[in-house]
């Protein structure tokens, strides 16, 4: 018995779909070390934007993960992609699987490119300036401020469960004052997008964490928006404005390469 690992076998790695009918090339981008070819599989005027690859499981490793938004990055620039599940592999080595598998979800592919079409995913983070959004509380709140006064010149040891409530009293306005950032962003961003989609904060200090479904040609307002809060609001908080990125945040495309 040999001790070898055998060799993965050949299939065909999908990044995404996009309408078009005719063929198409994006270079020697592919996942791994191989860098296979991007290429277009053509059904009936959808493609499937595919490369070979060993029938193997991704790590969702950093290079991995970026070597997959790459390849939809390239096709976001002529066309509008679904993007499909990191690691989605058919287990076909030539084209037959992958037009198989367009074949029977055409109509599933074709329902959705149309909902997408013109449209496009941005980002949004938000993070608060620590010391600048705590002095802010500080002159905002006049209970906070006259009990941290009268604590000021007496000693830290005397004053333990004083300074506790203190401490208590000010994540509770953090809270409320993040809060309420949250909702005046939102207020003047959402009128302006198709749809959005509120993910989870990470550390006390995020604001929000979003992304937003825009209508190419509202792009530039959006734009203008987000700048605007960024000068009304930069001396309290941080904005990391991020586009344009492969709606994953709207489209949620499982292919089931098993058994085609």
């Amino acid at each position: 018995m040999s001790n070898e690992m055998e060799t993965p076998k050949e299939g065909k790695y999908i990044y995404g779909i996009i309408r078009y009918d005719a063929p198409i090339e994006y270079g020697h981008i592919g996942m791994g070390k191989r860098t296979d070819l991007v290429y277009g599989i053509n059904y009936k005027g959808i493609t499937a934007i595919v490369s070979n690859s060993p029938i193997i499981i991704y790590e969702a490793r950093r290079v991995n993960m970026i070597t997959h938004e790459r390849v939809l990055e390239e096709v976001m620039k002529q066309f509008t992609v679904l993007p499909v599940r990191f690691s989605t592999i058919s287990e076909h080595s030539d084209d037959s699987g992958i037009l198989r598998i367009i074949e029977k979800d055409y109509n599933k592919f074709d329902d959705m490119l149309s909902k997408m079409e013109g449209k496009k995913e941005l980002g949004l983070k938000v993070m608060a300036h620590e010391a600048a959004i705590y002095e802010n509380i500080i002159e905002k709140y006049d209970d906070i401020r006259n009990l941290r006064n009268k604590l000021l010149n007496l000693p830290p040891d005397k004053t333990h469960y004083q300074r506790m409530k203190i401490g208590e009293m000010v994540a509770d306005a953090l809270k409320k004052e993040t809060e309420n950032y949250k909702n005046i962003i939102l207020d003047a961003l959402n009128p302006l997008a198709e749809d959005v989609k509120i993910n989870d904060n990470y550390g006390e200090m995020m604001i929000l964490n979003a992304a937003f479904l825009i209508k190419n040609i509202t792009e530039p307002e959006f734009d203008h928006a987000v700048n605007e809060l960024d000068e009304k609001f930069g001396l309290f908080m941080t904005f990391k404005y991020v586009g344009t990125l492969p709606p994953y945040n709207f489209v949620n495309l499982v292919i089931n390469t098993k058994g085609i």
